[in-house]
């Protein structure tokens, strides 16, 4: 996070940092009060942004949009599984919608607990212009993997009948889950992620006693991190510089393998067990198709111009 944080200063001197705030509704609600603007740019901590971002200048003029209540983003290259989306990459939020917004651990909605995006108009823009570097230990990778894992097994913030599991999702979503579930295997920390993943949807679909809302609690997720996973896997075989923890690589892979079938089984997700090579493969020749109704432009200053597809 502390190079991450060093790159952006040194393309974007003029940064501000929002550190220790606990609640995604009160981070965004600091940044918000920190900003000098009527609207102001979030950027991850887990993000490495592409300088060419700066070097943007977006005219709606021409698009049918209204921008007073709602927050622009733009995708970001997941380095795990090559998914690009809109999770974790840069956005831009109106200054008074954010301090008046009820979402996460002050949401009123059930279906504003866990993720802003049910809750907010978002124009989401098909350019990446960051890559999310989720995977710096077995803990990231693995919380990045399960909160995915939960939110992609809801539908707009609330579950869905296991019976029906595929069609009652969006079919992106359902797709990033299966790739989120599948994709990883040929980066650090990747097999965490996925398993992570496979956790979070079967404890979301498939366990009665689980409250799928504590994935936007990150208290819930180290106790539980440290509590329930960690003990699990101690072994040997591997080793984490930056958190000091050691596992049994051969412990992890079962439980992924295991859960993978009983995601098969009980939920019908057509996820599989591939090795790194096939990771690889998989991230070369996958496409992300468009997702924004709106098409750019460049004018001759070269500004980026949107217009709304008719």
């Amino acid at each position: 996070m502390e190079e991450n944080w060093a790159n952006l200063k040194s393309i974007c001197p003029w940064a501000k940092r929002t550190h220790g705030v606990l609640g995604s509704d009160a981070a965004h609600k600091k940044c918000a009060m920190d900003s000098e603007t009527d609207r102001f740019i979030s950027v991850d901590g887990d993000n490495i942004v592409n300088p060419r971002f700066f070097d943007t200048v977006i005219d709606f003029s021409e698009a049918d949009v209204n921008l007073e209540k709602s927050v622009i983003s733009w995708s970001g290259v997941n380095s795990i599984n090559g998914l690009v989306y809109g999770n974790g990459g840069i956005k831009c939020w109106p200054v008074q919608y954010v301090l008046d917004m009820k979402t996460h651990e002050i949401a009123e909605d059930d279906g504003a607990k866990v993720d802003f995006c049910w809750d907010l108009n978002y124009i989401q823009f098909n350019e990446a212009f960051s890559q999310v570097m989720n995977n710096a230990t077995p803990y990231q990778a693995y919380r990045a993997g399960f909160r995915e894992g939960v939110k992609m097994s809801l539908d707009r913030g609330y579950k869905v009948d296991p019976d029906n599991f595929e069609k009652s999702l969006h079919d992106k979503n359902f797709q990033r889950l299966c790739i989120w579930s599948t994709i990883g295997a040929d980066v650090e920390n990747g097999m965490w992620a996925i398993y992570g993943t496979r956790l979070g949807c079967y404890l979301t679909n498939l366990d009665p006693n689980f409250d799928f809302v504590n994935v936007a609690d990150f208290k819930w997720h180290t106790e539980y991190w440290t509590n329930e996973i960690m003990p699990q896997f101690v072994g040997d075989t591997d080793y984490c510089v930056k958190s000091k923890y050691k596992w049994d690589m051969n412990k992890l892979i079962a439980e992924t393998v295991r859960l993978g079938d009983e995601l098969r089984k009980k939920l019908n997700i057509p996820i599989a067990d591939l090795n790194a090579d096939s990771s690889r493969f998989f991230k070369k020749v996958y496409y992300n198709p468009p997702r924004s109704m709106l098409v750019t432009e460049r004018d001759s200053q070269g500004r980026i111009i949107y217009k709304s597809i008719k």
